[in-house]
């Protein structure tokens, strides 16, 4: 075969691969959920309007948040005001463990992204009321006293832990796959067929593993993180200032290991991945997706 003709058959053939590769990212939106920022914007406002009217089912007043607010609590993730990313991780990790309270969100006086995703009008709600209803309320919104809000769990792409009123308007908007803890955004996942981030990934696991972490990809890591303090506090139930010194000791411990891992995951996150992903964002989304 001529090497004139071969030439053409590759290049036909990469060009093709490509325009798949294309179609493939036009279907993907770049928002939480592979969804488009349109779509984002109108999944918020459906799960927003059916939390109030199943929370008016319950006995209870919940407003329905706009868009801009769930999208600030959602933001607000791992981020403290006049503190860098940096110095956040450094100080509180992932701000699972290391911010635990064991308080429902609504009476946070700190950083707490479940908080600023319900909304101000909410909070009052909630806090005008006594401290039993306080409890009957939560139950009926999140499932539990301190279940995850929708913006908590939207931001972490997660609605597996979420219960109630939050979790019935979700069944109903977003798909059933979405719903499952081993859902992976339609994006990540094609990012994470390059060989390019194939390849970095697999020094990412011999880098944390010789640091002593067992980790394949950093999207393993908050899950474990929420499990190890899920076991330890109950499902989030025990207050900090009711726990026994041995469980005060074990969350201290989780609390170390959780900045540790967070500030290795961050540096090899860093050196890694962001130089390879936004290459391959850049050749699968040339284009912004509406």
């Amino acid at each position: 075969m001529k090497s004139s003709v071969l030439a053409t058959i590759i290049v036909s053939a990469l060009l093709i691969t490509g325009a798949a590769n294309g179609r493939k990212a036009a279907n993907v939106g770049t928002e939480e959920f592979g969804l488009t920022k349109r779509q984002l914007v109108q999944a918020i406002e459906k799960v927003e309007s059916l939390i109030s009217r199943c929370m008016r089912e319950q006995g209870f007043q919940y407003v329905a948040v706009d868009n801009i607010t769930v999208r600030k609590g959602m933001a607000s993730d791992k981020r403290l005001p006049g503190m860098t990313e940096k110095e956040f991780i450094t100080k509180y990790g992932l701000g699972i463990s290391t911010l635990y309270t064991g308080k429902p969100p609504q009476l946070a006086t700190g950083y707490s992204p479940a908080k600023v995703g319900l909304g101000k009008r909410n909070i009052s709600i909630y806090r005008n009321l006594s401290p039993s209803d306080q409890t009957a309320y939560n139950r009926a919104l999140l499932g539990s006293p301190n279940g995850p809000t929708f913006a908590v769990a939207l931001e972490s792409e997660d609605f597996s832990r979420c219960g109630g009123c939050t979790r019935w308007a979700i069944e109903r908007v977003f798909k059933p796959e979405q719903l499952k803890a081993t859902y992976y955004n339609p994006k990540d996942a094609l990012i994470n067929k390059d060989p390019r981030m194939k390849a970095a990934l697999r020094k990412y696991a011999a880098a944390m593993r010789k640091a002593g972490f067992n980790y394949q990809h950093p999207d393993e890591i908050e899950p474990d993180i929420k499990s190890r303090l899920a076991a330890l506090t109950n499902g989030g139930t025990i207050p900090v200032e009711e726990m026994s010194p041995d469980q005060l000791r074990n969350l201290r411990k989780l609390q170390t290991y959780e900045r540790r891992v967070a500030q290795k995951n961050m540096e090899l996150q860093k050196a890694l991945f962001e130089p390879v992903e936004a290459k391959i964002e850049k050749e699968l989304f040339a284009r912004d997706v509406r």
